[in-house]
Order: C-alpha cells, then sequence, then structure tokens
C-alpha cells in the first residue's frame, strides 16, 4: 500500500528540476574519471565547487594515502595513484537526528577498445531519452540522482529532523579506497543508499571478490627443440580445469537472494600473460582473475579452499609436482556484505519507490559483485542499493542509461532521506 505523501515530501518532489539532472549527466560524463586517473581528481574538485554553490557544508579533503595503505583492513587496490580526494556534502537538521547517506562512486573503468564504440567514450550522446557515455549507468547517473535529490531538498526549503549528506568516493572500481577513507575520515551516519545500478530492484546484498595471480614455472628452450623445455602455457592447463572444477563446486547451493543468476559466484580468469618471443618455448606464465566469494563467506577461507585447489593440481602434475605454481592475492579485495534480514530500510526505499513512482514496490535481490555495500555495512551502517540503469550495460561498450529512470531515481531517493531524516 502506498502511503500518503505529507505538505513536505510534495513540495520536495515539485523541487526535483529535470533539466538539471540531464545538464549535470552530460556535464560528469564529459570528465574522463578513470580509477587513479588525474581526471579522478579533477571531478571531486568540479563537483565540490557544485556542491557549494547549492548551500550544502561541503567537506573536500585529500587522503593520506600512506595511512590508509597501512590500515590492516585496507581493502587494496589495482591501479598507481598518486592521490585521492574525498568528497562528502551535507544538508543539516537538528543535531540530534538521524543521518541518511546517499553514495556514489565517480571513478569509472577505461573504455576497453575504441573501435566498438560509436563515438568517443568522454563525449555522452543522447538518443531519445537515453544517454550513452562511459560511466552513465555505472555510476554516473546515480552519482547525478543522489545531487539532485539534495538539490531538492534543499531547495522546498523543509526543516530536517536530522542531516542528508552525500558521500562521492573514488577508487570503487578497484577496491573501495575512497569509501573506506570516507569513513575513517569519521562521516557516518544511521542508513546508507548506494545508487549502482540495480535495474529497478533493491539490492540488500553483494557477494565478494577476490583478486588473485597464479604464477606458474616452465622451463625456456629454442622452439625449434621445444622438448628440451617445457612450455608455462602447457603446465597451466590443469591448474586452469581444476579452477573451473572449483567454480562449479563454489555455486552449488547459492543464498536464494543470488539464486537467480546462472553463476552467482563466478570464477573468472582475466588475464594470462606468458613467454616474451615467439620461437622461445614460454618458461612462465602469470595467470590474473577474480574469485567470487559467497555471501557471508570469510575471505580468508575462500583464499585456503582456492589455494588448495591449486596445489593439488600441480601435487598430480608430473612437472608441477617437482616446480608448483604460487599464488598470491593482489589488487581489490571485497568481502561480501549484506543488510540484516528484517531491517526496515528495504521497506522505506520500497514505499518510497511505490510513492514516487505509482508503481508497485521493487523486488529485493542480491548482486554478484563486489560493491562499497561491505565497507558501510562492515563499519554497522545499514546498507542498500537502488540506482538507475542496468549492471549488465557496465563496462561494455554499450554503456547507457535513461534519462527518465534517473529523474524516476531521484525522486525515491527524495522521499527516502525525508523519511529516514524526519522533518520538523
Amino acid at each position: 500500500m502506498r502511503a500518503r505523501l505529507s505538505a513536505e515530501e510534495s513540495a520536495a518532489l515539485e523541487a526535483v528540476d529535470e533539466a538539471a539532472v540531464a545538464a549535470l549527466l552530460l556535464d560528469v560524463l564529459a570528465v574522463p574519471s578513470v580509477t587513479g586517473s588525474a581526471a579522478e581528481s579533477e571531478l571531486q574538485h568540479h563537483l565540490a565547487r557544485h556542491l557549494d554553490r547549492l548551500g550544502l557544508d561541503v567537506d573536500l579533503w585529500p587522503m593520506d594515502l600512506a595511512t590508509l595503505r597501512s590500515d590492516p583492513d585496507f581493502p587494496g587496490t589495482e591501479v598507481p595513484r598518486e592521490e585521492a580526494w574525498g568528497l562528502v556534502a551535507t544538508l543539516p537538521g537538528a543535531a540530534d537526528g538521524p543521518t541518511v547517506i546517499l553514495q556514489g562512486h565517480v571513478d569509472v573503468v577505461p573504455p576497453g577498445d575504441l573501435t566498438q564504440w560509436a563515438g568517443d567514450p568522454f563525449v555522452p550522446r543522447v538518443r531519445g531519452d537515453v544517454v550513452h557515455a562511459r560511466g552513465a549507468c555505472d555510476m554516473k547517473a546515480g552519482v547525478v540522482a543522489n545531487i539532485a535529490a539534495l538539490a531538492a531538498i534543499r531547495a522546498c526549503g523543509v526543516r530536517l529532523g536530522g542531516s542528508v549528506t552525500g558521500h562521492f568516493v573514488v577508487g570503487e572500481e578497484d577496491g573501495g579506497l575512497g569509501a573506506f577513507g570516507t569513513l575513517r575520515r569519521g562521516h557516518r551516519g544511521d542508513a546508507c543508499v548506494i545508487t549502482e545500478p540495480t535495474g529497478g530492484t533493491l539490492i540488500t546484498a553483494n557477494a565478494g571478490a577476490l583478486t588473485f595471480r597464479v604464477t606458474v614455472p616452465g622451463r625456456s628452450a629454442h622452439a625449434s627443440t621445444r622438448d628440451a623445455g617445457v612450455s608455462a602455457i602447457d603446465a597451466y592447463t590443469p591448474i586452469g580445469a581444476a579452477l573451473a572444477r572449483l567454480e562449479v563446486v563454489r555455486n552449488k547451493v547459492p543464498d536464494p537472494l543470488m539464486a537467480e543468476y546462472p553463476i552467482p559466484y563466478c570464477l573468472s580468469v582475466g588475464m594470462l600473460r606468458a613467454g616474451d618471443w615467439a620461437s622461445s618455448v614460454p618458461g612462465l606464465l602469470v595467470a590474473d582473475g577474480r574469485l567470487g566469494l559467497r555471501l557471508g563467506e570469510e575471505p580468508a577461507a575462500a583464499r585456503a579452499e582456492f589455494e588448495q585447489c591449486v596445489a593439488r593440481a600441480c601435487a598430480d602434475d608430473p612437472w608441477l609436482r617437482d616446480h608448483p605454481a604460487v599464488v598470491s592475492w593482489t589488487g581489490g579485495q571485497f568481502a561480501s556484505g549484506r543488510l540484516a534480514p528484517g531491517h526496515p530500510l528495504r521497506e522505506v526505499v520500497g514505499t518510497a519507490h511505490a510513492d514516487a513512482s505509482g508503481s508497485p514496490g521493487p523486488r529485493e535481490r542480491g548482486a554478484p559483485y563486489g560493491s562499497d555495500l561491505r565497507l558501510y555495512a562492515a563499519a554497522g551502517i545499514p546498507t542498500l542499493q537502488y540506482g538507475p540503469g542496468d549492471v549488465r550495460l557496465a563496462h561494455g561498450p554499450g554503456e547507457r542509461v535513461s534519462l527518465a529512470e534517473t529523474v524516476a531515481v531521484t525522486r525515491t531517493l527524495v522521499l527516502t532521506a525525508l523519511r529516514k531524516a524526519g522533518t520538523r
């Protein structure tokens, strides 16, 4: 059943500026804020100026990377980074009231093969209601929806019973540095909505993801006498087969929130590097990949199972038995995370969606990828994901998002924020 809108809620929804949403989305998509690049920092400063003009309290700070990296709970990174900036904007209310967080990451992955794009990935193209660009759904539309919700609440002049704050973070794509640093700075809240692309659903749990490296030795030789050497590519073959079997085992009994996915916890090798000369037998192979974590699974247990799988494959192979592969854990390390069953945040967001759109409430599910949700959940902040776009389009040359959906999410965020923070 949908709730009746209060006068304050109606005024805030009226204040959502659809033209401003579209303009800001095109603006931020034009900044090529690839993870770890200078443009990532540039966008943080650009957004800080915009948020300041909206009349919000802005905290923009350079993160102490050395201190964060030395923290035993640091989530890891995959790209070199000389600087990182945190950005939080707050719409304050009563000091003793609850704080609602709207969170989004400003970084994007590289565009990949440019020939697969219809144009420059960082020159947004509008086709009817749809915007095409790198970062359109993952997740600059969500970032813009957060800003537009803050702007609407600020513009309507409602007096808040608590605070609404926006966390705009870097480094999500390679581990969660930005969210980790923001939480370490002391920016906390009583509930958090992360506007990752959820396709009209509520994501209340994320599987984790651990980045691994398997280094496989061979023995170099001239290709004309390859029988004198051992190809590291051939040596990797039984390991690759063992990892494929491990993926099957790890997906036999998925959590009900993950049951709709063909492979809820993917084990994927994303990079293979071997050899340095066409006429040589390769003496080394390096495989980098990603191990999906089950919901609630301890990362240490998953690492141990993976390492044991590789060790068994080596023990069964004549060459690898005496020259075993080495497993290391590199890059981002995403634990799983979830909203506690029965927590009222899911009902608040679901009802806000129904009230703002006039449609039924969204269904609940989990997501097979890691995100910042697990960092907020680990900090004791109830968190879920709800945002514009389809994650299946993320990281690809067809990435796009609907402007109408972005506005609809903005309206849901407005109601969510007012109902969680309260009015007075």
